[in-house]
């Protein structure tokens, strides 16, 4: 996201309209566009084969993965943004097409323009997310995955896995990977 939003403000109807449209894809804050870019080479090979993995483990089951193109409503904030990876098992998110409600797991991955806002802000935003059960930061820089999983008390616990490790684990599905599988092709800088 960049850090400044156009001027004029739209109503939720006027966004979601115009993102039909548009070419560039935009998040939404209270009436504010901001203009996303996501075409970073390491971003989209990390989303793209998480995306793959995720969608061979699912296969045959309710839940739904989207990678990088499927808005996130968050109604009682007036917000929508486009999470990296998003996971849906909830059959409400069947209702709607162009955006989805009920998130059990949110991916971002890193990049030096988005990681504050991912780490602060946008995690305060998605942990108002009832159905959400894990986030996930995944860095471009080296291999590190860092799961925020809320637990019984509602309080969001943090573990943070390495390259050493060699495996991840995606608790809110079920799912369990390998670093290799989740940057293969991606050239560190």
């Amino acid at each position: 996201m960049i850090a400044s939003p156009q001027p004029n403000y739209l109503t939720p109807e006027e966004y979601l309209q115009m993102e039909e449209t548009s070419s560039i894809k935009h998040e939404y804050i209270n009436g504010c566009i901001y203009e996303l870019d996501c075409s970073i080479d390491s971003h989209v090979t990390i989303a793209g084969n998480l995306g793959a993995l995720l969608r061979s483990y699912i296969h045959g089951s309710d839940c739904r993965v989207y990678i990088l193109a499927m808005k996130l409503r968050i109604e009682s904030l007036n917000r929508y943004y486009y999470p990296d990876v998003m996971v849906t098992c909830d059959p409400r998110d069947q209702e709607t097409l162009n955006y989805k409600r009920f998130p059990c797991l949110i991916v971002e991955v890193l990049s030096d323009s988005t990681e504050a806002f991912d780490r602060g802000d946008k995690f305060a935003d998605y942990q108002e997310l009832e159905s959400l059960q894990e986030y996930v930061l995944i860095n471009t820089k080296r291999q590190r995955v860092e799961c925020f999983r809320r637990n019984n008390e509602g309080l969001w616990v943090l573990q943070t896995y390495k390259s050493q490790e060699k495996l991840f684990q995606l608790k809110s599905i079920d799912f369990e990977g390998t670093m290799a599988a989740l940057y293969e092709d991606v050239a560190f800088e």
